[in-house]
């Protein structure tokens, strides 16, 4: 009971929602990029929002199941077929033994999260399916799935079908504002620096992985600010280094660092690092931590209404 990658993709690898617990380490989080994507394509096929899945950039794999079952894809937007029928994205869909699912041109986004109603049969590492694919543990072998590679299932089912509302049904069209709060050293920083910060528009390098996202742009010059004590460096930290132009922590990023952290990407916001592509624009505003603490309320509440049934589907 498996599926088989007849074509693997560019990056197709097991994730889940990450460890807790093993920064003290030096064991970053890891998991998902786009959490919210992953968990919509977990709801759809009946699984917790934090069961493994795969997690397809930027060119999907050709994917052949050897057992029945149920999956959803979410996130960024392919041509999807399935026995060269199409199919769309936020829908969940029932696959036969032998059935053939291809993912083609991608429009929009970076990252689909494939969601299958069923377990991989492989051990957890460190309590988590995710695979650190820059330092090669866990997930599958440790790294990216290869062309006729097999990932094995157990506890495989069929689950009812279900549609995302409309609403959910994320649409990435490259220009991104990121909400910030303020981080350990922001205060450190002139105002002037802090302006400039929140008033630059950014491009994405495509030097930009699940380890960090790199930006090009006109740099920030800012005069010294003191020694900085090395500090623990979590998803959406945003480092300023000599060079002037902000690096972006990621979830496969180191777990501490000796750079000076300008600002922090807020919770509400960060699954859309996940979606990040090279030349996408980005901007940044800083807002308080009673701001973010709303924006994340604001936005469990419309997740917690799908879960009650309360939305409607498109």
């Amino acid at each position: 009971m498996s599926l088989r990658f007849i074509k693997p993709g560019l990056q197709t690898s097991l994730q889940d929602s990450g460890r807790s617990g093993f920064m003290h380490h030096g064991i970053g989080a890891g998991g998902v990029m786009d959490s919210d994507s992953a968990s919509l394509a977990n709801w759809l096929v009946g699984n917790p929002a934090n069961a493994a899945v795969l997690e397809i950039t930027l060119i999907g794999p050709v994917i052949e199941f050897l057992s029945p079952m149920t999956i959803a894809v979410c996130g960024a937007e392919f041509v999807l077929s399935l026995n060269e029928f199409p199919i769309e994205n936020g829908e969940s869909i029932e696959v036969e033994k032998g059935d053939i699912l291809t993912f083609g041109h991608r429009e929009s986004g970076s990252r689909a999260y494939l969601a299958f109603s069923a377990e991989p049969d492989v051990e957890k590492c460190f309590d988590s399916f995710s695979t650190q694919l820059s330092a090669g543990f866990g997930g599958f072998k440790g790294r990216a799935f290869q062309a006729n590679e097999e990932l094995a299932l157990k506890k495989i089912r069929q689950t009812k079908t279900r549609r995302l509302p409309r609403s959910l049904v994320a649409n990435y069209l490259g220009k991104y504002l990121f909400r910030c709060c303020p981080a350990v050293e922001t205060e450190k920083f002139e105002t002037s620096v802090l302006q400039k910060f929140q008033q630059s528009a950014y491009q994405v390098s495509a030097d930009s992985n699940r380890m960090g996202v790199r930006l090009i742009g006109e740099p920030i010059d800012y005069q010294a600010i003191g020694e900085i004590i090395s500090g623990g460096l979590t998803q959406g930290s945003i480092q300023l280094p000599s060079s002037g132009l902000p690096i972006i922590s990621s979830v496969d990023g180191q777990t501490i660092g000796g750079y000076p952290r300008i600002a922090n990407i807020i919770s509400a916001d960060l699954p859309l690092l996940g979606q990040l592509r090279a030349n996408d624009r980005v901007r940044f505003q800083i807002v308080t931590l009673e701001k973010a603490v709303n924006f994340l309320r604001q936005k469990q509440a419309y997740y917690n209404r799908l879960l009650a049934g309360k939305l409607t589907a498109h």
